[in-house]
């Protein structure tokens, strides 16, 4: 009876390493079966026909293709907010995922159509116009080539205003199908990419200067330029009131790790999903509130020590 147990467990452990060591096997060979994607994010909005028309550019060349959608309700010109989506997007998706952008108030103009190669090995085809700022400071970029293949784009004239479907969606395409997509054009040098000049956070003994880049969809939260990082330096904790000034408002803010922290319609610090400082009102819209608008800057002074 004893050995015949022992057999028995003997075999569940076998099986049991046996599947642990297929599951690793799989997750190994997980890039390998990644279904070909594009991740794609416009300013179009969805009232009329520009993005299922880019889409079905892309099916044309790729049916099989999977094609998942940051969003098409960038506010409109506004590349910072298209970089920062990007920004967000992209640590979730594997190497290989090829990401189509089109915020492009230049369209048309002498500003380059590229193709970027990041250290992740993902791709992006966009207007070069300062999309890639923060993504490139934390990804870095590998390689550039300009769009000027015209095998790669459709028509034979193209828009002067929708190189969406021309240009970017067709390239797009072709990369995620697996040509090669050294042969879109010319190689680009990398410190030639264009970059959205922003204005760094300063931190030093008085305290901390920074900026507000955008609000928070619908909710009207602050989103600063700030990690979490830098504002810890300050000395802070949870629980601290925190003294703000923000243009010309002065207020003390509790630093809370949740909105409900705080009680309904109060104001407060957090860190937000991805891990900068935050201003909201619990159930509320601090811009509105407060009448605080992007690019405002906001200074708050390190923490006073108690000896």
């Amino acid at each position: 009876m004893i050995i015949r147990i022992q057999r028995a467990l003997t075999s569940q452990l076998l099986c049991v390493a046996l599947l642990a060591l297929a599951s690793l096997s799989s997750a190994a060979d997980a890039p390998k079966n990644y279904p070909p994607t594009v991740v794609f994010m416009t300013d179009f909005g969805t009232l009329d026909d520009a993005v299922p028309i880019c889409k079905g550019v892309m099916y044309s060349i790729l049916p099989s293709l999977r094609i998942v959608d940051i969003t098409h309700q960038v506010k409109p010109y506004s590349i910072l907010d298209g970089a920062r989506f990007l920004f967000g997007t992209t640590p979730y998706y594997p190497a290989g995922t090829v990401f189509v952008v089109v915020v492009d108030p230049g369209v048309g103009s002498t500003r380059k159509a590229i193709v970027a190669e990041s250290k992740r090995g993902q791709y992006f085809v966009l207007p070069d116009n300062g999309l890639l700022t923060l993504l490139e400071a934390r990804d870095g970029i590998e390689s550039v080539r300009e769009i000027s293949n015209p095998a790669w784009m459709i028509g034979s004239k193209l828009s002067s205003t929708f190189h969406g479907r021309d240009i970017f969606s067709p390239v797009g395409a072709h990369i995620a199908r697996g040509d090669d997509w050294t042969q879109v054009g010319r190689a680009v040098p990398v410190k030639d990419l264009v970059r959205l000049e922003l204005k760094p956070v300063r931190l030093d003994d008085r305290g901390l200067t920074g900026q507000i880049l955008a609000t928070d969809g619908p909710f009207g939260n602050l989103v600063t330029n700030v990690d979490s990082e830098q504002f810890l330096k300050l000395g802070y904790q949870r629980g601290d009131e925190v003294p703000i000034t923000i243009g010309e408002q002065n207020m003390s803010l509790p630093f809370a790790k949740t909105f409900s922290d705080v009680p309904l319609q109060q104001p407060l610090f957090y860190i937000d999903s991805r891990g900068r400082l935050g201003l909201a009102v619990n159930q509320g819209n601090f811009s509105q509130k407060y009448g605080v608008n992007p690019n405002t800057e906001f200074f708050i002074p390190a923490k006073r020590s108690n000896h």
